[in-house]
């Protein structure tokens, strides 16, 4: 099967600079100079869809803006590429949930991909006057997912559940197709609930060992479920025509973040209580002052300069196109259905990648679809 790919839409602001920000750092920590307006995100979905690439994902959090609203207003500017929302079960009822997901799917049929995203840290939660705990988030995540599920197969719903109450909900419209649940969640409490809902399982961009751990421990659950996954990967690209250009640019991106936000952004991310967080910190060992941007690669090609002050994805595929097209080809091997990328700024590196990694793995029968357009050079 070939691998499916997609791009990502910095909703809280983009530069040629790493951007700092997410799970207890806010946005912008370390440099955000290009404002995340409708005209520079659709800048960014245009050359995503003439590239080829499947959809985009948009994050949720108090550090960047609402990811539905987003979705929306960019429908209009492309005409095949999906969008991959992320929300957060239980700040919404799950019937309006189910039925802004409808509305989307009937506007934009087969265009609408939803991420599940449990977590957030505690402070944030509250913010939004979600007051549960962890494990509590995740029992009421299944109770909602299993509301969602079953009002988008026509069924009128009714649940006292632990954290959810619906009566005789239902739903005008059905989303045709339904669109698919991506969910991400390391820890003990994340693992049977995705097990039970995910069409797609998301991890963040681990060397491919942990990645295979990763992989047969959920694998395990869903078939305990009677269900099968797909499995899709989170991570940053920096390709260029040769591997010394693009570790020359990572040594760039180092360069440009100055000792103390690096300390102030790992002392924030530390204290996170996601299990996830927790596996991309300890990538680097706890340490925090480099020199050399190789220092920073903890498996072939994978650089995790990025996690200095960004939460969440912390690591990046550096390398030339053919080496980057490998380390996509690895984790391909060990069961990695979609890939979702990112790179620093937006726009050029979706050039970078669909130029220079996206034709090696056509190439080698790793990517379906026809290549890019024309439109790709009236973008530039």
């Amino acid at each position: 099967m070939p691998v499916k790919l997609h791009w990502f839409l910095p909703t809280y602001g983009d530069s040629r600079l790493i951007v700092g920000g997410g799970h207890g750092t806010p946005a912008g920590v370390a440099h955000s100079d290009r404002d995340a307006s409708i005209d520079y995100l659709g800048s960014i979905v245009r050359a995503a869809e003439s590239f080829g690439f499947t959809g985009a994902l948009i994050p949720t959090g108090a550090w960047c803006e609402d990811a539905f609203i987003t979705a929306a207003l960019l429908a209009r500017e492309t005409t095949s590429l999906a969008f991959l929302v992320a929300f957060r079960p239980g700040l919404v009822s799950p019937t309006l949930s189910a039925q802004m997901a409808a509305t989307f799917a009937r506007h934009a049929p087969g265009r609408l991909l939803l991420n599940v995203v449990v977590g957030g840290e505690a402070h944030e939660q509250r913010a939004f006057g979600d007051h549960l705990d962890k494990d509590a988030r995740y029992e009421r995540c299944d109770e909602f997912l299993d509301v969602v599920r079953r009002l988008w197969t026509g069924e009128t719903v009714t649940l006292d559940g632990k954290h959810i109450q619906v009566e005789e909900a239902s739903l005008a419209t059905l989303p045709n197709p339904v669109p698919p649940l991506y969910f991400g969640g390391s820890s003990a409490a994340a693992g049977p609930v995705a097990a039970r809902h995910a069409d797609v399982y998301l991890t963040w961009g681990e060397p491919p060992e942990l990645v295979r751990e990763k992989i047969a421990w959920m694998r395990e659950l869903a078939e305990a479920e009677g269900r099968a996954v797909r499995f899709g990967l989170r991570i940053h690209t920096l390709s260029r025509d040769s591997s010394e250009e693009a570790w020359r640019h990572a040594q760039w991106l180092l360069d440009g973040l100055d000792p103390e936000t690096i300390a102030a952004s790992q002392a924030a991310l530390r204290a996170s209580e996601s299990t996830g967080q927790q596996r991309m910190s300890s990538l680097r060992g706890g340490r925090t002052s480099y020199t050399s941007a190789h220092e920073l690669e903890v498996s072939p090609n994978l650089w995790t300069g990025v996690g200095l002050v960004r939460g969440g994805a912390g690591t990046a595929l550096v390398g030339s196109h053919e080496e980057v097209a490998d380390r996509i080809e690895e984790y391909h091997r060990l069961g990695i259905d979609e890939v979702i990328l990112s790179g620093y700024p937006h726009v050029e590196e979706a050039y970078w990648f669909g130029e220079g990694v996206m034709p090696v793995l056509r190439r080698r029968g790793l990517l379906g679809g026809a290549a890019a357009t024309s439109r790709v050079a009236a973008l530039a």
